[in-house]
């Protein structure tokens, strides 16, 4: 069992409900019962009501404040309020930045989902390692009300458009009980207001690669004459929606890492998989891998006897974790490579160590490679790929953070000085070198293009074929190493302090 118990905070959008949200932050205290639950808060966020739903909240939020129950003393509530309707999305975005629970689930306030259904969904948290869980009104086991076929009709239409376009095979995507993890939702940047945040969080829960689980629940749905808000206007905007979110790649919110860019550069499986076949045949089968990213080259080159993927940005240990999960042989690790002490322990028995796009984000590259002979067993190889051409730097190289690029003298240089032999010097990806220059010299962008990456990912199978002919300079570099001598580093030796790489090059997710 990966927790024996969690914290949970259920989010509740409320629009116009003055005669039910009462019932339904009520039928919440039951949560208060599940023993697996370290803590409970519950977020209520009003979205811009015209009717009596503010009044309503205010008592009922001055009632639980005066109330002593065990109920109210161990559920923890909030009430937030926009000043004008601004739809689900918006009021989901205003209870995820209050949300502290390690769970987020999101609870409608219409009563159509029941509360005790919260229980199964979240059990599988605790059971699994899961990262969402969707209660699914139309897999088995659930008790639902019969009503409107047209509804389920384009419901199940929708839901089948969005299993095409993310290669998932989900029964009910508009379900309104959606479990995430706190950090992960947070994480992704929801820029729907209305109805459309639904396939908004699936498809991007899906580009990142989630666990996501589905449970039956029980659904009561209501009549339009009852009051059910959502119309055939909402699902023309849904296939909208569905296109926008298959062709978007906004599936990182802005942070220290850079992963926007990177999970841009992610686009091109066939790029990755060039590179994977480049380095494949000077791997062993005892392997280190530092800043693996989201692992679309890791997963090129396993299985092994022994594999650590290894990378600083939490995010991306977390789907590296759940890659492992199945794959006895292999290991995640959080591992600065300016950071000694980080190193996962290898009792000399890492035969490789692959550093794809790394070396240039740190400060001291020189104590960076010192780090990776330390690990490496005697004679072990050290795959390292870097950016090739000091006159090539421009705009792409601040953005993903380049402090330098290499020669092939400057890199033997280096190499030599920690104690490496060069067996081998390979120039990579000549035809990049055009782009590069075109991007970040003259044009200066800070992102690369959509349709370049395209093109990119469409071309590969082609450029590499003729990559080593071409009579351009190489973008990269890939020198393979091998240890000549034992490297230690003194207690003497300087501080490489945590985080000092920065952002760290996901494994053959930089074209540098």
């Amino acid at each position: 069992m990966p927790n024996s118990t969690i914290s949970v905070s259920v989010l509740v959008p409320v629009y116009n409900e003055q005669h039910l949200v009462v019932e339904c932050l009520n039928r919440l205290t039951l949560l208060a019962q599940c023993e697996f639950l370290s803590s409970i808060e519950v977020i209520v966020v009003d979205d811009g009501s015209t009717d009596s739903t503010p009044q309503v909240l205010s008592e009922y939020a001055r009632s639980r404040t005066e109330s002593g129950s065990s109920q109210g003393c161990r559920i923890q509530w909030s009430f937030h309020r926009h000043p004008r309707n601004l739809g689900k999305g918006a009021a989901i975005r205003t209870a995820i930045e209050q949300a502290t629970g390690q769970i987020s689930v999101i609870q409608d306030a219409d009563l159509e989902y029941h509360p005790r259904d919260l229980i199964k969904i979240l059990a599988v948290f605790v059971e699994h390692d899961a990262d969402a869980v969707f209660g699914s009104r139309f897999a088995s086991g659930g008790v639902r009300r019969v009503l409107l076929f047209r509804h389920q009709l384009g419901n199940k239409f929708l839901t089948f458009l969005c299993n095409l376009i993310t290669n998932l095979n989900l029964t009910d995507v508009w379900t309104g009980y959606k479990a995430v993890r706190t950090d992960l939702l947070k994480s992704i940047p929801i820029n729907a207001n209305d109805f459309r945040v639904e396939p908004e969080i699936t498809i991007k829960l899906a580009k990142r690669e989630a666990r996501i689980f589905e449970v039956p629940v029980s659904y009561f749905g209501r009549s339009y004459h009852e009051g059910k808000k959502i119309n055939w206007r909402d699902g023309i905007f849904a296939l909208w929606a569905i296109f926008q979110y298959a062709i978007s790649d906004h599936i990182y919110r802005a942070d220290e890492y850079g992963n926007q860019v990177l999970a841009r550069l992610a686009r091109a499986p066939r790029f990755n998989a060039w590179i994977a076949d480049t380095i494949r045949p000077y791997c062993g089968q005892r392997v280190l891998e530092i800043g693996s990213g989201v692992g679309s080259v890791t997963r090129r080159l396993i299985p092994r006897v022994k594999y650590v993927a290894s990378d600083i940005n939490p995010l991306y240990l977390q789907t590296l974790a759940n890659l492992s999960i199945e794959r006895p042989y292999m290991e995640t690790a959080y591992c600065d490579i300016s950071d000694l002490s980080s190193f996962p322990p290898s009792d000399g028995e890492y035969d490789t160590v692959i550093c794809l796009n790394v070396i240039e984000h740190v400060a001291d590259d020189r104590a960076a490679l010192l780090n990776i002979s330390t690990v490496l067993a005697s004679s072990g190889r050290a795959i390292v790929l870097v950016p090739q051409g000091p006159g090539n730097v421009g705009t792409l190289d601040e953005v993903l953070g380049h402090r330098r690029r290499y020669t092939h003298r400057s890199l033997a240089a280096l190499a030599s000085e920690c104690g490496f032999e060069v067996r081998k010097m390979l120039e990579f990806n000549r035809i990049g070198s055009v782009a590069w220059f075109l991007n970040g010299k003259i044009l200066r962008r800070r992102s690369f293009g959509l349709v370049q990456l395209w093109l990119l990912n469409l071309l590969t199978p082609i450029v590499r074929r003729f990559d080593s002919i071409l009579p351009l300079p190489p973008l990269s570099l890939v020198a393979v190493l091998e240890c000549t001598r034992a490297r230690k580093v003194e207690s003497g030796s300087p501080d490489h302090s945590v985080g000092e790489l920065g952002r760290t090059g996901a494994c053959g997710e930089s074209s540098s």
